[in-house]
């Protein structure tokens, strides 16, 4: 089975990924296409679990990430592991 299979199974589940140039991204998986991965941060720059913010809902404001997922191509991705929920 290939990333993009992988990957859409896995949509909304927490992810490491090592891309073939050696760098490493966690997130959560927001939506993939055939050729990028979007993911999500994993808490959003805060300390809480799942990434989920309290407070004014607002233009600026939301859920802790923004809406911001980062792209990341899937022929760069050298090796995939989903990740326990609570991994940090």
């Amino acid at each position: 089975m290939n990333h993009y299979h992988m990957l859409r199974q896995g949509i909304g589940r927490p992810v490491e990924i090592r891309t073939k140039q050696g760098t490493v991204h966690r997130g959560i998986v927001d939506r993939v296409d055939r050729n990028r991965v979007y993911l999500r941060p994993m808490n959003g720059g805060r300390r809480n679990f799942g990434g989920y913010g309290y407070g004014y809902y607002g233009p600026g404001y939301g859920y802790g990430w923004g809406g911001a997922a980062a792209g990341f191509a899937l022929g760069a991705i050298a090796t995939l592991a989903f990740l326990p929920f609570f991994f940090f």
